[in-house]
């Protein structure tokens, strides 16, 4: 992250909007959060860059924060596709049963 915010928590526009998402895509981030005064230089990114990218312009630091402190429900159910199962076997020689996932 990088930028500023002012004491009462608006956020301030950034410089080198451009390099910055390009820097963040080739680091495999595909969310940049931008201030929202920063909205005209997203004009500056090449289109097929800025396709693989989304981003979100925000005024205030509470918005940054619930963006960047929520997990991402479509990146979680993707990545947790197949749900876990526990099945219950005993151990080798106890007679006490186990619980393993898989």
């Amino acid at each position: 992250m990088t930028g500023e915010v002012t004491l009462r928590g608006r956020v301030l526009p950034i410089g080198g909007l451009k390099e910055k998402a390009l820097a963040a895509l080739r680091a495999g981030i595909n969310h940049v959060i931008a201030p929202a005064r920063n909205g005209k230089d997203l004009e500056e990114i090449p289109r097929h860059e800025a396709r693989q990218v989304r981003f979100t312009l925000v005024k205030t630091m509470d918005e940054v924060l619930s963006l960047a402190l929520t997990r991402d429900p479509f990146r979680w159910e993707k990545r947790n596709a197949k749900p876990r199962r526990e099945k219950s076997t005993p151990a080798k020689g106890s007679g006490k049963p186990t619980r393993r996932i898989t």
